[in-house]
């Protein structure tokens, strides 16, 4: 008998958005054990040699075969989370946060042949799936104590600059194929972008901290507020260790030189963000960090940055404005982000770019001039470049929160004697992404510019098993 093929995706259930804007809580609720097996059903199981979603992944998870587990052992649940997890860590070390913060849409489930006949596969909510599942029954602790006994130690050290996706995924990696492996972090907590970048609601923050318990299970040691370069030097490092991993981010903000832009109430993104997030300024006096937020908040820019700014803010009690210099089409922000953003009740005003910011008699913000655009021909990202038009408008806000993009941290790099960077800030590496001195290597948002977290975690593993093959000559 043929198989009935189920065309629509089985949705994960959501808070609903009256209830979600007034708190920082998770706002996708996840799947349950029966609701994972029927979207699991659905899956084609393409061979995995062929199958076009694993070819999407780019860390390169057996995606249709961590999936035919769940339905395998559909009668066992803790043994179907327990083989799918298995097949899932062989490639990815961090699947309850690239569950929930990977652009699937763009990789794994943009190939999905499923989606030729129906609804693509839900890939990045099983995976998320799996991985809650595990860690709510103590199931990916049993795994990594039988695995850790397997490990075989080599005497070889390895440093680990950065705590962000990057560092921690070649350190994991590093740390399975027996290296003694110590991450050296700037800020008091490790974790990077996953920390100070992305708010609870979308990543919960004990979601991290399980992850990076579990390295710890794997012998990883990681120091905070080691500032490298200051704490330590670079040279200290590179006599102690026999490689060195760079994996510094690009947390430097850009700032176009708007006038007015120095006015109090106008933030960059990554101080919102990160005294939001890192300092939890949302449960201030609980915790010691506040935040200024007036009334009517203006968020520019179009990406995923852009949408968590945006929601952060309206859950501290603002009225809040995307001001977009393209249009909707244009948006680099995920579909889900954009959609909850919309349900949430922010507002989007597209086709604008700030001409200048206008400060009253005390240098607050208190309005911002717009410049009208219309879209041109395409630039260097495929999609239509703003023109502006020479006609303004003037809309009166008390907050800014500027969402343009970052840059690699130069200040740390300039430290590195013989580093060599490009024009734009980033470490030049080359196809094992060593970097100009022997021994060091570097990747995601140090090399890359301002990237995805999965995109980070692909050059941290390239990273470890380049490293692994420069240090063992095999």
């Amino acid at each position: 008998m043929p198989r009935k093929i189920i065309k629509r995706r089985i949705l994960t259930p959501e808070r609903p958005p009256g209830e979600r804007v007034r708190d920082f809580e998770e706002v996708n609720l996840g799947y349950t054990f029966e609701l994972a097996v029927k979207e699991a059903e659905r899956c084609l199981n393409c061979p995995i040699d062929y199958a076009p979603c694993v070819k999407g992944c780019p860390v390169g998870i057996r995606i249709p075969e961590f999936i035919s587990k769940l339905v395998q052992y559909r009668d066992d649940p803790d043994r179907a989370v327990r083989e799918a997890l298995s097949v899932i860590w062989a490639c990815n070390s961090l699947p309850a946060i690239t569950g929930r913060v990977c652009p699937q849409e763009d990789q794994c489930e943009m190939n999905c042949v499923m989606g030729r006949v129906g609804d693509k596969i839900n890939i990045g909510k099983l995976e998320r799936f799996v991985a809650d599942y595990s860690r709510e029954n103590g199931i990916d602790i049993q795994l990594l104590e039988e695995g850790t006994r397997e490990i075989r130690r080599n005497g070889k050290k390895v440093a680990v600059i950065g705590a962000g996706p990057a560092g921690l995924t070649c350190a994991a990696e590093l740390a399975k194929l027996g290296y003694e492996v110590t991450i050296f972090e700037a800020l008091h907590k490790p974790g990077g972008v996953l920390i100070y970048g992305i708010p609870e609601f979308r990543l919960p923050k004990v979601i991290v901290e399980r992850e990076l318990e579990n390295l710890g299970r794997l012998g990883v040691k990681i120091e905070t507020n080691v500032l490298v370069g200051k704490t330590v030097t670079f040279q200290e490092l590179r006599e102690e260790y026999d490689a060195i991993f760079i994996g510094t981010g690009a947390g430097t903000p850009r700032i176009y030189p708007w006038p007015g832009v120095n006015l109090n109430g106008v933030y960059s993104a990554n101080e919102f963000l990160t005294r939001v997030n890192l300092m939890k300024a949302y449960a201030f006096p609980e915790y010691d960090t506040p935040i200024k937020i007036g009334k009517n908040v203006a968020v520019i820019g179009g990406g995923n940055t852009a949408m968590d700014a945006a929601r952060s803010a309206l859950r501290l009690g603002a009225k809040v404005w995307i001001l977009y210099r393209r249009t909707k089409a244009e948006m680099t922000a995920r579909e889900e982000e954009i959609h909850h953003a919309e349900e949430e009740g922010v507002n989007f005003m597209f086709l604008v770019s700030p001409k200048r910011f206008i400060g009253d008699e005390n240098g607050n913000l208190k309005a911002i001039e717009l410049e009208k655009m219309e879209l041109g021909e395409p630039d260097e990202s495929g999609r239509r470049r703003p023109v502006p038009t020479g006609e303004t408008v003037t809309m009166e806000f008390d907050t800014a929160i500027i969402a343009i993009g970052q840059t690699p941290n130069r200040t740390f790099l300039e430290t590195v004697p013989g580093l060599e960077i490009d024009g734009k800030g980033r470490i030049k590496v080359d196809e094992n992404l060593m970097s100009s001195i022997p021994g060091v290597f570097a990747g995601g948002d140090a090399i890359r510019g301002e990237a995805t977290v999965i995109l980070a975690m692909g050059d941290g593993k390239k990273a470890a098993r380049a490293i692994h093959k420069y240090l063992s000559g095999s």
